[in-house]
């Protein structure tokens, strides 16, 4: 028998327990369901757990044997209580949301992912599913005096460089692991270059319309020259083995509305050397400005999306003068130019793993040959994405994220499953996904 597992709340100053009698509870849309052993795993090092406002748990009453909402501690009458949800490590994405009920004041939650957790046997267990080994984003391999280290070592080489001063505010400031990264001199070093963007998505961490979401970090305020760019990856790129240099992050808008400086950048690169894998994350709004990227020595491109369809794409986006047909034809240009292609595949359990959403990743991947998922948390309130997501399109009952994600990977086993871009000498080679269970 799957042992149900115990679930956890926070009391109004924080304080998060267990309550005996109530097994945790994930949710994806309209579905809940009771969380057990087998469908979760050890909270992974490195994740939080957060306390969700102006919300109530929805819990699963063991013995009554039913999903209840409790606004009060049942054993401390009067004391309010809080659902609590996990925002998971990266290298892992969502199988259940975790399950509340809104409150009347109820705004929009945080941009993070509110993944399903609960107690059991003494550790904190959490509704995700592992997608990626590396250990790129593991924060204890990312030392405070190790950074600050580097963070001198790179002010001594590119003293006067406004790149490597933005990438010091994204490690110390935000705390981002890219940032760490370059200055840690492993694997994946960013190099955000673009102020705008043409896209107006409803999850951006650098840009908000609306008052009440807040931003998660600043957007970069100035477009770097050829030369700082260039000056930053070649840096990275002599001193990491398979070294990746990518364009296209959370502190910037899209790249291709920045190719007057980065295609010089990505040609300068180039010119001072062969190594190095130079990446590009994009929303491939413009075909033909990617073209000129590859032909400038681009090695691979990930490019974004919610969802294959064209209505629910648009509705999370809000494309701005460009098409849904357009990022379709980056794909496919990309793909016969023989360069490595990944989609960053936003998914959110209750929409993701719908029988049409499904159905129509499936179409997709059986007629455009990418080489590779990146399965991504999408984060943005759960509630507010199902609602605009069924008002655009009607959507069945959810299948499970796990049976979809294994599906994917029986019916299409040359696809690559990850999280992370990878370098250029593991492109074409033979790649061990993570074995189906």
């Amino acid at each position: 028998m799957d042992p149900l597992i115990t679930g956890v709340v926070a009391d109004p100053g924080g304080k998060i327990f267990e309550l005996e009698g109530y097994a945790a509870v994930g949710m994806a849309g309209t579905s809940l369901v009771p969380l057990t052993r087998k469908k979760t795993i050890n909270m992974p090092y490195g994740g939080e757990l957060m306390l969700l406002p102006d919300r109530h748990p929805i819990l699963y009453h063991i013995s009554k044997k039913r999903f209840e909402v409790l606004k009060r501690n049942p054993y401390k009458p009067g004391e309010p209580i809080f659902p609590v949800a996990a925002f998971n490590s990266p290298g892992f994405f969502n199988r259940y949301i975790s399950a509340f009920h809104e409150g009347k004041k109820a705004g929009y939650l945080p941009l993070f992912s509110y993944g399903g957790v609960g107690w059991y046997k003494d550790k904190f267990r959490t509704a995700a599913i592992l997608v990626d080994r590396e250990k790129r984003q593991d924060l204890r391999l990312m030392k405070p005096n190790d950074v600050r280290a580097g963070i001198d070592t790179a002010r001594k080489m590119m003293p006067a460089n406004r790149l490597r001063k933005h990438l010091e505010k994204c490690a110390l400031t935000y705390g981002c692991p890219a940032g760490k990264n370059f200055f840690l001199g492993r694997y994946e070093a960013p190099l955000p270059a673009a102020t705008a963007c043409n896209a107006r998505c409803l999850g951006c961490i650098s840009l908000q319309e609306k008052d009440e979401i807040k931003c998660s970090q600043d957007r970069i305020e100035f477009t770097p020259s050829p030369e700082e760019i260039a000056q930053v990856a070649v840096f990275h790129i002599h001193r990491v083995p398979r070294a990746v240099v990518s364009f296209g992050q959370g502190c910037e808008g899209d790249p291709l509305l920045a190719a007057h400086v980065i295609e010089p950048a990505i040609r300068k690169i180039r010119s001072e050397t062969p190594n190095g894998t130079i990446n590009m994350n994009t929303n491939g709004s413009k075909p033909d400005i990617l073209s000129r990227m590859f032909y400038a020595g681009l090695d691979s491109v990930r490019i974004s999306l919610n969802s294959v369809r064209k209505e629910c794409y648009e509705a999370y986006f809000r494309p701005v003068g460009y098409r849904f047909s357009d990022v379709i034809n980056s794909i496919e240009m990309a793909i016969a130019r023989n360069r490595f292609v990944a989609i960053n595949y936003l998914n959110c359990p209750g929409f993701t793993d719908t029988p049409q959403e499904f159905e129509a990743l499936g179409a997709f991947l059986e007629t455009v040959p990418i080489n590779m998922i990146q399965w991504r948390n999408l984060n943005f309130d759960p509630k507010r994405y199902w609602e605009v997501m069924d008002q655009v399109e009607p959507h069945g009952m959810p299948l499970g994220m796990k049976k979809i994600f294994n599906r994917v990977k029986k019916k299409f086993p040359n696809i690559r499953h990850g999280y992370y871009n990878p370098p250029k000498e593991t492109f074409w080679k033979p790649f061990q996904n993570i074995p189906l269970d």
